[in-house]
């Protein structure tokens, strides 16, 4: 093992020049998807390595359930300072599920609420239009059948203050925008990212561009439908300053009244469309960084399954028959 295992632990800092320059160079559903994959594999295999340290720190404590043999010089010589790091490795790891834990919980009890809130409107409206004064807007994801349990597509859901605020392009925009969350999966890749960042939390920066991009995505979307950026431009502004929290936090909103981000998404729906292109120019800033955290990824994925099948090799060899 050596040290490979712990490079997957730091690796993931080599995402964080692309998660800042894919905004300007690429598409939003290439940003989405290229950052999730980086973060999704980045974070299981930190993870991984977590793990393994946990194993060999695991086997030195004195009482430990695990075969007397994992305790031997050999074990510990394949992981440098295989004590001290591997007891770290147990709250670590501990605190890592947990989070990721609480973070699976959260948002299917917030899927179930906004389900249940919805349950009182007719089942085929959508958009669902709720009684509320305070404008917001957002997309309700779908739920798959369980024992008892019918499915439930995804829905539309929009206040009556936020209806009465916009006009009637303006409306399409909005709920263009909400449609796009919910054709293009939205949901799973702000999940996605928001675990692999419970899991390291050097990929929360890439969390927090994921969440902008899928916004982009969906303004984009938007404005191919009703064909018109400048109206979708207004209408996201326009939402904006009059929006409230949403009563669901976790959920795509259109305009979540959050100052930073906002004027972004304005400003380039007022330029032109963004390149389709799935790659960024090789030697251009934005090239660069793809190619680091390409590279980073692979050597973290390959550096976690040389520590596992290395400990794997050492375990089964000092396990007696």
């Amino acid at each position: 093992m050596g040290v490979f295992v712990f490079l997957p632990l730091v690796l993931p800092l080599t995402a964080l020049p692309i998660a800042r320059l894919a905004e300007q160079h690429l598409h939003p559903r290439v940003t989405t998807r290229l950052l999730t994959l980086l973060a999704a594999v980045l974070g299981l295999c930190s993870t991984l390595c977590l793990a393994l340290l946990m194993v060999v720190g695991t086997a030195q404590l004195p009482g430990n359930p695990l075969p007397d043999g994992w305790s031997d010089p050999e074990v510990r010589a394949a992981v440098p300072y295989a004590e001290v790091v591997g007891a770290a490795a147990i709250p670590l790891l501990a605190a890592a599920l947990t989070v990721c834990g609480a973070a699976l919980r959260r948002h299917r009890r917030i899927r179930a609420r906004t389900h249940r809130a919805l349950d009182g409107l007719p089942a085929g409206a959508d958009p669902a239009v709720l009684p509320d004064d305070d404008p917001y807007a957002y997309a309700v994801p779908g739920t798959p059948a369980r024992p008892g349990r019918p499915a439930k597509p995804g829905r539309i859901a929009v206040s009556r203050g936020m209806l009465r605020s916009l006009d009637g392009d303006e409306r399409r925009a909005l709920f263009a925008h909400e449609r796009a969350h919910l054709n293009c999966r939205h949901h799973r890749y702000l999940l996605a990212v928001r675990l692999a960042g419970c899991a390291n939390p050097l990929l929360l920066p890439l969390r927090s561009a994921v969440t902008f991009a899928t916004e982009r995505w969906a303004d984009e979307e938007a404005a191919r439908v009703v064909g018109d950026r400048r109206l979708t431009a207004r209408a996201v502004g326009k939402a904006a300053l009059i929006a409230r929290p949403a009563p669901y936090p976790g959920l795509a909103h259109f305009a979540a009244p959050e100052p930073g981000p906002i004027p972004r998404r304005v400003a380039a729906l007022l330029g032109p469309v963004p390149p389709a292109r799935h790659w960024p120019p090789a030697l251009t800033p934005a090239g660069l960084a793809a190619l680091i955290a390409a590279a980073g990824t692979a050597a973290s994925a390959l550096s976690a399954l040389n520590a596992a099948v290395a400990l794997f090799l050492v375990l089964k060899a000092a396990t007696p028959l």
